[in-house]
């Protein structure tokens, strides 16, 4: 951050979206979508996060897991909606539809999506659980009965936690090859350039913006290698129950899945550090998820700037409440 001569640091984050951008302030929260050359839709969402029904939900740890979970819901909100515009956008001609699909899109059109979109993302989850939790663990124990040198915890630790790491950065890797992954990849881009041309007390144009790096440690990419990272030591105090075979596997993995709120907590902690000060050490603790996004992040083009500050400037409060730190950076 130091080298983007950044004034301030502010706690306002996003995520980029199909054909769009959700930039989230203290205040409000905005969407807004490219639904044509010449045109921008923005709409604000309705946020009740957990922290605002409870106290409990800013203990610190506890509101990295509450974080997460609004995180989420918002995300999963924020995408359906960027969904739904960029879909209305393309023109369809009726005439060129079945009856069938012209009675899906009559009868059920938005809700469809809503049904699709649900699937996904329990597939997904469910993928996820046993392609980042219950492999790395299988494959270990197929290896612990090859060699003594194998029953070590430390060894079996940063065994699952490289090959975790590998398997997210290598799915990555694959999905940015998608034309339309790409262009989401842009939009990130562009969100977080934008970001850094506020930080950096400029104004707010597409040639300003343009100026700076995608690369932010405040970034979801960040707190997924952080937590990964985070893994390799959590996974130092779980038993490898090798003498259960095939089901100590199962058994470990479960433990860690129920150790998975720990991680989110610390976690949340360590990135909040990194979007609160600007050191040696939250730039150590920020490098491998900035190395990281020069694949999640992508040069963007000037509508997609455009559409940034677009979903930026309405979260901005008059008062200055998003700014955490002032005067923090050289």
């Amino acid at each position: 951050m130091a080298q983007e001569n950044t004034k301030k640091i502010t706690s306002i984050g996003g995520s980029a979206l199909i054909e769009g951008i959700m930039m989230r302030g203290p205040k409000k929260t905005v969407v807004a979508v490219r639904t044509a050359p010449d045109k921008i839709e923005t709409e604000e969402l309705e946020v009740k996060t957990l922290s605002s029904k409870s106290k409990f939900f800013k203990v610190p740890f506890i509101r990295g897991i509450a974080g997460m979970i609004d995180s989420l819901k918002l995300s999963y909100k924020s995408l359906m909606l960027s969904a739904n515009k960029a879909i209305d956008s393309i023109e369809v001609e009726e005439e060129k539809m079945s009856k069938f699909e012209k009675w899906l899109n009559d009868k059920l059109g938005e809700k469809l999506m809503n049904v699709i979109m649900t699937i996904a993302s329990v597939l997904g989850v469910a993928l996820a659980i046993v392609l980042f939790i219950w492999v790395p663990s299988l494959l270990y124990g197929l290896l612990q009965p090859l060699h003594p040198v194998f029953d070590n915890q430390l060894l079996r630790s940063t065994f699952e936690g490289v090959l975790r790491i590998a398997l997210f950065l290598g799915y990555i890797i694959i999905v940015s090859q998608m034309e339309d992954m790409k262009r989401v990849f842009m939009y990130h881009g562009a969100e977080h350039k934008t970001i850094f041309c506020y930080e950096a007390d400029e104004e707010l144009t597409v040639e300003n913006v343009r100026k700076h790096k995608r690369f932010h440690p405040r970034c979801g990419t960040s707190f997924m290698i952080i937590m990964l990272l985070l893994g390799i030591l959590i996974g130092l105090f779980v038993p490898s129950f090798a003498y259960l075979g095939i089901w100590g596997t199962v058994l470990r993995a479960a433990i860690k899945i129920l150790l998975l709120p720990l991680t989110v907590g610390i976690g949340y902690e360590l990135i909040k550090l990194c979007g609160k000060y600007d050191n040696w050490f939250t730039r150590i603790i920020a490098a491998p998820g900035m190395w990281a996004q020069r694949i999640t992040t992508r040069e963007p083009d000037d509508s997609m700037i455009e559409t940034a500050i677009a979903a930026i400037t309405p979260v901005i409060p008059d008062d200055g409440s998003d700014i955490v730190n002032k005067g923090c950076c050289k």
